[in-house]
């Protein structure tokens, strides 16, 4: 009897369910766009981006103002990527562990591999697209927070940057690593206690925080350790300073030590030791600039201010889900399809993702391939805000 995918669906569905329940991260959290899903690997979409304006008097008179133009920026969104995870069997290796009933469990567990594999990179990019679009930080590197019982002021001053930032106040999520989710836990009761949290006991019986603190909750293996740049001695090189709102800051005297500054490092300088920024974009020379996270600089930094890299740390993001963008897409077929034999789309429940499963039947074997293309951007800076550990 010939193999068909209608008749692997039992298979395929049961190795998705595995996968569905482990996704909490980025993935269903960020915003999709879907001009950006139509493009080509590497074709750039831009999406724009409306700038705010100033507000003027009302002045009667014959005419309106002249004023109102405006520059309407833009972000670029690029599919990146296209991957498939290969499962491949011949008919030897199929009689093998059919006759002991063991073929459609290996299966459903080489799907699970599958969707659980290019479901980790997708959230791994949306990890590292926002730790290198973030705005400011709060916390210590190399210190996990929610250390302290009945103390959720590291949620509170990272809704104070998001606020600060102009950040909606809906849509916020925030996504910790494993570090961070163990302190929650563990240290604070008032979260599990029902009388005191206003929850049914959720995260006591079945360790689920849906809501806190306006964030969305969730967690993620992609947010690994950021180990910072080498580069010292970097010093602000502008004959006056670099003004309050500047997210592009001009530097000289650095010694790169290889890595120099990195995107996701967390600097300050010398004449506002308080506010920590975030490096979007980091520079290997001994001068020339970097660029900071939006909103810029919340105080003027002056010509010769020393430029402090804070040490490395694992980071929790916190963010609308306008500031993220995820387009993701099947792999592109040419126009009659390609020599496989059945294709079929499976779609995650929870993260939303569409795979595609396409079988190649070969002399004497055949195999499936499960794809994806997807490409990430960060295109609000000032609505991300990195939480240290």
């Amino acid at each position: 009897m010939a193999m068909t995918l209608t008749g692997l669906i039992p298979t395929i569905y049961t190795g998705l369910d595995v996968v569905s329940r482990e996704q909490n991260g980025f993935i269903p959290n960020v915003q999709r766009d879907a001009t950006a899903e139509s493009g080509a690997v590497n074709q750039t979409v831009r999406s724009p981006i409306v700038p705010a304006a100033s507000l003027e008097d009302i002045t009667a008179g014959a005419t309106p103002a002249d004023s109102g133009d405006q520059t309407i920026g833009y972000a670029d969104v690029t599919i990146t990527k296209s991957k498939a995870y290969p499962i491949r069997w011949t008919g030897e290796e199929q009689l093998s562990v059919s006759q002991f009933g063991q073929y459609n469990r290996i299966l459903a567990n080489q799907f699970t591999q599958a969707f659980r594999t290019i479901a980790n990179a997708v959230e791994v990019d949306l990890a590292v697209i926002a730790k290198t679009r973030s705005s400011r930080a709060y916390g210590t590197a190399g210190t996990t927070p929610f250390a302290t019982a009945d103390d959720l002021t590291d949620l509170a001053e990272i809704n104070r940057i998001l606020d600060d930032n102009g950040a909606p106040a809906t849509g916020r999520v925030m996504i910790l690593n494993s570090a961070a989710r163990a302190k929650l836990e563990g240290k604070h009761s008032e979260l599990f206690k029902v009388n005191e949290s206003g929850d049914s006991g959720a995260l006591l019986r079945q360790r689920q925080m849906r809501q806190l603190q306006g964030f969305t909750m969730g967690y993620s293996a992609g947010l690994t350790q950021h180990v910072k740049g080498a580069a010292t001695g970097g010093l602000i090189n502008n004959a006056s300073t670099e003004a309050v709102g500047q997210t592009t800051l001009t530097l000289d005297t650095i010694t790169v030590n290889t890595t120099g500054y990195k995107a996701g490092d967390i600097i300050t300088h010398a004449s506002d030791s308080t506010n920590k920024y975030v490096v979007n974009t980091g520079l290997t020379a001994t001068s020339g600039d970097i660029v900071i996270g939006n909103p810029g600089l919340l105080v003027a930094a002056a010509d010769n201010d020393a430029i402090t890299v804070g040490n490395s740390y694992t980071p929790n993001m916190a963010f609308s889900t306008d500031a993220l963008v995820l387009a993701a897409r099947v792999p592109a077929m040419p126009d009659g399809g390609d020599s496989a034999d059945d294709i079929m789309l499976v779609t995650d429940p929870v993260s939303g993702l569409v795979f595609q499963v396409a079988m190649y039947r070969q002399y004497r074997r055949v195999k499936i391939e499960v794809g994806l293309a997807w490409g990430v951007a960060g295109v609000k800076s000032e609505h991300v805000a990195t939480l240290l550990g």
